[in-house]
């Protein structure tokens, strides 16, 4: 059974689901909403730059009450939505993995920063299995020449998030969420030893992509993020 929440109707459910209406600054909702659940996938939260008080009340609260709900209703397992935004500072002309320190980029980039040290304070003190997923641009195509390094397919993310939910033993891990791009400046071995396989490449868009999408390169794995007023 799949129990699916959301702060908005999510219509009929289809077979094998539950849903439910739940907002994750609710705590006492979200630890009703963990019973008897063996893992949770937290996706939610604002997916773009915001005000601090915004990003503070859904991204960093909610997000300490998803692994809050996990832990008092016993789940075994959180995979936590972050993202590449954690590290946007680094050049892209370096090559860095998860063990690289933080270099957000934004508000938004804090708080995907504040979840992951959440998470390794839940496995080391409570013993949770946390996965934190950097995800890159999850899009339906490359739309700017930044997206040729950090492109994720739906299927691929599909694909990485149920890799993150089966894989045996994986303590605490931090892996990066990006399709088989030859232009990317992640090292994705985290996600591999989790089963990973991408079957997608940003490359097969190449030549649609318009060079001058995204405003002009500095030279940073954020891009827009990076730039002051933004």
């Amino acid at each position: 059974m799949l129990r699916l929440l959301d702060i908005a109707s999510l219509g009929t459910a289809q077979p094998g689901e539950e849903l439910r209406t739940t907002d994750v600054r609710d705590l006492a909702a979200m630890a009703r909403a963990a019973a008897d659940v063996d893992a949770v996938v937290h996706l939610a939260g604002i997916p773009d730059e915001d005000t601090f008080e915004h990003i503070l009340d859904v991204n960093m609260v909610g997000t300490y009450h998803a692994f809050e709900a996990a832990r008092r209703q016993h789940c075994q397992r959180v995979v936590l939505a972050s993202s590449a935004h954690v590290t946007g500072f680094y050049p892209t002309s370096q090559r860095i993995g998860p063990e690289v320190p933080p270099r957000p980029d934004s508000f938004y980039g804090v708080s995907k920063a504040f979840g992951e040290n959440l998470g390794r304070l839940y496995a080391d003190k409570h013993g949770l299995e946390v996965v934190c997923v950097r995800i890159g641009t999850l899009a339906d195509c490359p739309a700017a020449p930044r997206h040729l390094s950090t492109w994720l397919s739906p299927r691929d993310a599909v694909e990485l998030f149920y890799r993150c939910l089966v894989a045996p033993k994986v303590g605490f891990t931090v892996v990066y969420g990006v399709s088989a791009n030859p232009r990317g400046w992640w090292d994705t071995s985290s996600a591999e030893r989790l089963g990973y396989q991408p079957a997608d490449t940003a490359e097969q868009w190449a030549a649609q992509v318009d060079p001058a999408a995204e405003g002009p390169d500095d030279g940073l794995q954020g891009g827009a993020y990076t730039r002051r007023g933004v």
